[in-house]
């Protein structure tokens, strides 16, 4: 008799997961509590999957032999918790991707940089000639690929949430870039579980396998300092400490592994900032790995295009230059992006507050900026955290927000849209936040010209 596949979820993941389902043989349903976009449910009939949306229909999910979920749906949900329950196994759609494979996986983590950190080491591997996929996070979901894309290499980003869904995946290489606070609403409000579930990128790696972590991040150093990791752990530091495979020397970054050593000025690098030096060293470690040679790897760093939605350039008006950072939505990617700033800085921030604490941007904000704009529905925290530090302007639109921007900047400023905040209360995610106002940056410089 044919095992019953049910996916919860048909996004992107739920899509891949579906038609490598029904390459493996499997009957496959696919449920989905909200709306399925047009794309994906082409992709399910072409397939033949039956499936149903607005609706989780306990009787259909619950006559699965094995269930792969959206990274989205929490653990605690009654229906997974009953699942489990009753002995049905539920996976991550990264997981059952993974249990179908011998591909080499490079996959990174962290709270901050990991997308950055893939994008660049994906970029690299294929610009040296690797037949490499990207996949997680970014790109096309693994299990699409494993099913009619399948490449001998894959750089996946992988959320905490997907992390939580895997358990018998491993990694050949391993990033964890850093944790900071974030999430915690589905961590029972509690740092460490989800630290926790950062560190189990780490699950059924052996010795063999390379495991590169942020040094400078202290809660990642001291648990990598007990002396419980597997793998061979290197770290990278924008300090000039030796004592770690990656370092600074001056203004020029070094990384070592085995017997190589590779050199390069972090101004050669097209992608800027302390933030992106700690990417540029994890994707630096990665392909050393990988044996990327120095001619490919320099060409790679040196090529990078930007990261949409950070720190990413959208233009110059009237000599004030305008940054879109709408990735940056907590206090530790806005830290990044202030430190990163050498010219005087028109803030703009705001949007549904995580329970920031924003007294770590105190020192950065007196030195580098001359205003900041909040912009949102529900401003009050953020005013009366920084009205003490810098003069604070409240808005509640995009267009207030624009309005304001371009009537104080000056010639030779910046006005960043670095918000420390979720989204959700004026726009749809960071995505289409950060598109806006490109949009508005384009038509500010046109009404202007």
């Amino acid at each position: 008799m044919m095992e019953r596949l049910v996916i919860l979820g048909g996004g992107e993941s739920g899509a891949g997961a579906a038609k490598l389902g029904k390459k493996l043989g499997y009957e496959v349903f696919l449920s989905d509590k909200g709306k399925l976009a047009d794309k994906y449910k082409r992709v399910l009939e072409e397939l033949g999957v039956e499936y149903e949306e607005g609706q989780h229909t306990e009787e259909c999910v619950f006559a699965a032999d094995l269930v792969v979920k959206s990274p989205g749906i929490p653990d605690k949900l009654p229906m997974i918790v009953g699942l489990r329950e009753k002995g049905i196994e539920v996976i991550s759609e990264i997981e059952f991707a993974g249990r179908h494979t011998d591909a080499k996986m490079y996959c990174i983590t962290g709270s901050n940089g990991k997308t950055t950190t893939t994008l660049l080491l994906y970029h690299i591997l294929e610009k040296a000639g690797y037949d490499v996929g990207l996949a997680g996070n970014v790109g096309n979901s693994l299990a699409a690929q494993v099913a009619d894309d399948l490449h001998r290499v894959y750089v996946v980003e992988l959320s905490s949430f997907q992390l939580d869904g895997m358990f018998q995946f491993r990694c050949d290489t391993a990033i964890l870039t850093n944790i900071t606070p974030d999430h915690l609403d589905r961590y029972d409000y509690k740092f460490e579980n989800y630290a926790n579930s950062k560190f189990r990128i780490l699950n059924n790696m052996r010795k063999e396998d390379l495991f590169i972590y942020g040094y400078d991040c202290e809660v990642v150093r001291e648990r990598v300092e007990r002396g419980d990791i597997v793998p061979e752990a290197v770290g990278f530091t924008y300090s000039d400490y030796a004592g770690v495979n990656a370092y600074m020397d001056g203004d020029t970054v070094v990384a070592r592994w085995g017997d190589r050593e590779f050199r390069i000025a972090k101004q050669e690098i097209t992608i800027q900032g302390r933030h992106n030096v700690y990417n540029a060293m994890a994707a630096i470690l990665a392909a050393l790995k990988a044996g990327v040679s120095d001619e490919d790897l320099r060409t790679g760093l040196t090529t990078f295009p930007q990261v949409e939605h950070r720190l990413e350039t959208v233009d110059v008006v009237n000599g004030v230059t305008y940054i879109n950072d709408s990735k940056a939505t907590n206090v530790d990617s806005a830290w990044y992006a202030l430190d990163s700033m050498h010219a005087p800085v028109v803030w703009i921030a705001g949007g549904t507050d995580k329970g920031n604490d924003y007294s770590v941007l105190f020192d950065l904000v007196k030195e580098k900026v001359k205003l900041l704009i909040c912009m949102g529905v529900d401003n009050k925290k953020l005013i009366e955290a920084f009205s003490p530090i810098c003069e604070v302007v409240d808005t509640h639109s995009l267009d207030e927000t624009m309005e304001v921007a371009y009537r104080r900047a000056e010639k030779g400023d910046v006005v960043l849209l670095s918000p420390c905040c979720a989204s959700f209360d004026l726009f749809k995610n960071y995505e289409n936040r950060g598109e806006m106002f490109k949009e508005k940056v384009k038509s500010l410089k046109e009404s202007r010209i």
